[in-house]
């Protein structure tokens, strides 16, 4: 098996508030979208996200009434520290502030409109000794 690209799939109630916070903030762009539907994706190594609209037909039936819940869309990045800076600046509530695990992780989490937890993840260079 070779995977040539990996894609998230979050059914949400409002597809466009979603599409709008993830491309105005997180610098997707819009690859495909349709009433209920849109596909996002970036020109780095971020996952590319599915948008659908909960009740959305192309759903199995029992997969239709869910929400995204229970789940981090997390990105690996560096320069973390200026990435909460602008997005403070830019109006979008920090719902995790900016914190330094012990093990070296340092990390902090927004919220788009429909619920969805995103989590920025910078690993802390090792001290040589």
């Amino acid at each position: 098996m070779q995977i040539t690209a990996s894609t998230v799939s979050l059914t949400v109630d409002d597809v466009a508030a979603s599409q709008r916070f993830f491309t105005t903030h997180l610098g997707y762009t819009e690859q495909a979208g349709a009433d209920g539907f849109a596909s996002l994706t970036r020109q780095d190594a971020a996952v590319d996200i599915v948008l659908l609209a909960r009740g959305n037909q192309v759903l199995p039936p029992d997969q239709r009434d869910q929400r995204a819940s229970g789940l981090i869309v997390a990105f690996t990045t560096v320069g973390i520290q200026d990435e909460e800076e602008r997005l403070r600046a830019e109006g979008v509530e920090i719902t995790m502030p900016l914190r330094e695990e012990p093990w070296g992780e340092r990390l902090f989490q927004i919220t788009d409109p429909n619920g969805v937890v995103v989590q920025f993840v910078e690993w802390a260079t090792p001290d040589a000794s």
